[in-house]
């Protein structure tokens, strides 16, 4: 059985998950061939991405007389295919926010995949995100080529179901996978009780990297680390509100924030507005090992999310023992045990945020290597990246074998 992978930015900083469950299902027998819309060469800075980048074919890559080849191809063999599944991304992009003009795109881009996956003899497709991905995997497949799958991580799919035509996504797909118990209630919500067997949790992962790290000491430095995308629904702002509360009461300690995006002009306003340059530094994107420095040399992880699916980077963070702060939202409690491997607050409440940091900075450090240890057994027992491959390796099987 041959399978391809889609994701419209593959190989991504933020997406090491996917390329460790691509290794898990390789591991299990799966050849897996790497398909993405677009490429983010430029912005890789982890050896394993730049090996993975080389790895992968990029549909826009094509350029516009090869895509226009593709889809006259397609219209001369399946004609009737073509028509039926260009009314498909009429219906889909009339009711969608990015309009039927893109929509025509995808169908275009939708024909290049179609012809890749004709030539590699790929047997099914597995996207990553319910978005444009999935929109592209969807028109193939109506164009007649193989059936799809995807995962969903949120919350971009919950904040616009209809926008993303989620409900027929799910209902033309083979399988869809949520990385949590909530998003799999969410997915419920958008399709028919019928389609709810359909709906299966494989969880994102660490791989060993993480998980057979020797246990490095929490060091007595008070210090915090925030690992992820510069953005609105990452909560830095109130994060960086939090810490001048922190500052102002006294309290010694270093806040790192390891990422970058649209939000960091507007957050290095705010630290040297609120004079914090002494307390906060921004490291930019970072390598798979330089995240793993930054938060084996922070007392804890603390990631106050406005909305989530459920990080990777606290699986990161347990998995080397640091206790996570974050809040009550989403997938996030099926993982972080509140007082038992980090806290949990309510989302949006500087208030609760400078309790559970003010706590953390005042936890001897002996209490929060018992709190890590806690998190390192629930990573284990849940996010092992090669056991929820392994997992989604059986669901491929058991959907696609003909």
């Amino acid at each position: 059985m041959k399978i391809a992978y889609l994701v419209n930015q593959y190989p991504k900083t933020s997406h090491s998950f996917i390329r460790r469950e691509i290794v898990g299902l390789e591991a299990c027998g799966i050849p897996v061939t790497r398909f993405s819309i677009r490429s983010l060469q430029s912005e890789l800075v982890d050896e394993a991405d730049q090996q993975e980048f080389e790895k992968t074919r990029y549909i826009l890559g094509e350029g516009a007389i090869r895509l226009l080849t593709a889809l006259l191809h397609v219209a001369l063999t399946r004609p009737l295919r073509v028509l039926q599944t260009a009314w498909l991304a009429l219906t889909v992009g009339w009711k969608s926010d990015r309009g039927v003009l893109l929509h025509l795109v995808y169908l275009v881009e939708a024909c290049v995949l179609l012809h890749w996956c004709l030539e590699a003899s790929i047997d099914h497709i597995h996207v990553h995100f319910g978005t444009n991905s999935a929109t592209v995997a969807m028109l193939c497949q109506g164009l007649g080529g193989p059936a799809y799958s995807f995962t969903v991580h949120g919350p971009e799919e919950f904040d616009k179901p209809d926008a993303i035509a989620l409900t027929q996504k799910i209902q033309r797909a083979a399988f869809v996978v949520a990385v949590s118990s909530f998003g799999k209630s969410q997915l419920s919500r958008w399709c028919g009780y019928k389609q709810w067997s359909k709906i299966h949790i494989v969880r994102c992962g660490v791989d060993e990297l993480f998980l057979a790290q020797t246990g490095v000491p929490i060091p007595k430095q008070p210090r915090f680390v925030c690992v992820g995308r510069l953005s609105e629904q990452k909560g830095h702002l109130l994060l960086i509100e939090a810490a001048s509360q922190l500052a102002a009461e006294g309290l010694q300690f270093k806040l790192v924030l390891v990422g970058d995006g649209p939000l960091r002009s507007q957050i290095e306003t705010l630290i040297t507005h609120l004079n914090l340059e002494n307390h906060i530094e921004i490291t930019g994107w970072a390598s798979n090992e330089e995240v793993k420095r930054q938060m084996l040399a922070a007392q804890a992880m603390v990631m106050p999310s406005f909305a989530e699916g459920l990080p990777v980077v606290i699986m990161e963070a347990l998995a080397l023992a640091r206790p996570v702060i974050s809040t009550y939202i989403a997938g996030i409690p099926e993982l972080v045990e509140s007082d038992k491997c980090g806290w949990l607050v309510p989302s949006g409440s500087v208030e609760e945020l400078v309790a559970a940091m003010r706590t953390a900075l005042q936890t001897p450090v002996e209490t929060l290597e018992q709190m890590g240890k806690a998190g390192v057994e629930r990573v284990a027992r849940y996010h092992n990246a090669t056991q929820e491959a392994s997992q989604l390796a059986t669901l491929i099987e058991s959907y696609c074998r003909p």
